[in-house]
């Protein structure tokens, strides 16, 4: 009997298939995230607890590290932001932070902007406004809104402040993920994130109401429904952070803003979340533990 080629070409293709390890259900290496992750958070623990200026200088480098990925990632559009003045921009923001509050950091990013208007002029006038306007929205995303979270860490209790903070966008991640993974049955914005769901919101939201309420409480002696409502307002805002992320590289047309972290992509896919709700974080800790 005559063998039917295409009947033999289909079975191969299933066995080739069954042999093939199934992807995991969030699309990611677990394990190796987790460990990426395990020690992201171990250095800024120990930046933290050993001596406080050495935070900032974490936050300094994970700037220029986001910085030239999201130079990099807007190449598909065309767009040349100028690289050098956004560096030196990006540091010196965070060293204004640091050393002279959030007044000066605003001052810091305007002469970034001004910086990037004048350094882009020696390449002529082609493409001047969507380089110097991608620019301006690296400079904003990026280090601006990172330098808040240096100026969590300047009050005397800063280190709290910004455990209480990254332990909460943390607990916002991880509990989206979890919820959304075993309960996830409706799409919150599948244009954006096909991963996300109400389920996962809904987590996120019950796990940082409790984080932040014990935050609240137990570091800074204030009432549990402060904390309650801190909470809820870093899972909102770490969770658009995700989506605008998301949405960013949907537009540019890539999956990962890098792949200098194992299990996440670059710094930017892991910043997302923190950069949006580092501002957040701020007033509401001024405004609800004021600084003494």
């Amino acid at each position: 009997m005559t063998a039917d080629p295409e009947a033999a070409g289909r079975g191969r293709h299933r066995a080739s298939r069954e042999r093939q390890p199934s992807a995991p259900k969030a699309g990611r290496n677990l394990p190796v995230a987790i460990a990426v992750g395990c020690g992201l958070g171990a250095l800024v623990l120990a930046s933290l607890l050993i001596y406080r200026p050495v935070f900032a200088i974490v936050v300094a480098v994970a700037v220029v590290l986001a910085t030239v990925e999201m130079v990099r990632a807007v190449r598909p559009l065309e767009a040349r932001p100028p690289l050098v003045p956004l560096i030196a921009g990006g540091v010196g923001m965070t060293a204004l932070g640091w050393f002279a509050g959030a007044s000066m950091l605003a001052v810091g990013f305007v002469l970034t902007i001004i910086a990037v208007m004048l350094w882009r002029l020696g390449d002529g006038p082609v493409g001047y406004q969507r380089d110097v306007t991608s620019a301006a929205l690296i400079a904003a995303y990026v280090p601006l809104m990172a330098g808040f979270t240096v100026l969590l860490l300047v009050p005397d209790d800063g280190q709290l402040r910004v455990i209480a903070f990254m332990a909460t966008v943390v607990c916002s991640d991880t509990a989206a993920y979890a919820f959304g993974v075993l309960f996830g049955r409706h799409k919150m914005a599948p244009l954006a994130s096909p991963g996300k769901t109400w389920e996962g919101l809904s987590g996120s939201l019950l796990v940082c109401a409790i984080a932040g309420a014990l935050f609240l409480r137990f570091f800074f002696d204030r009432p549990w429904w402060f904390g309650v409502i801190y909470g809820v307002a870093i899972a909102i805002a770490a969770t658009l952070g995700d989506l605008a992320e998301s949405m960013l590289k949907r537009d540019l047309g890539i999956k990962d803003m890098g792949s200098l972290l194992p299990g996440h992509g670059g710094f930017m896919d892991r910043l997302d979340s923190v950069l949006v709700a580092a501002p957040v974080a701020y007033v509401l800790l001024s405004t609800f533990a004021p600084p003494s």
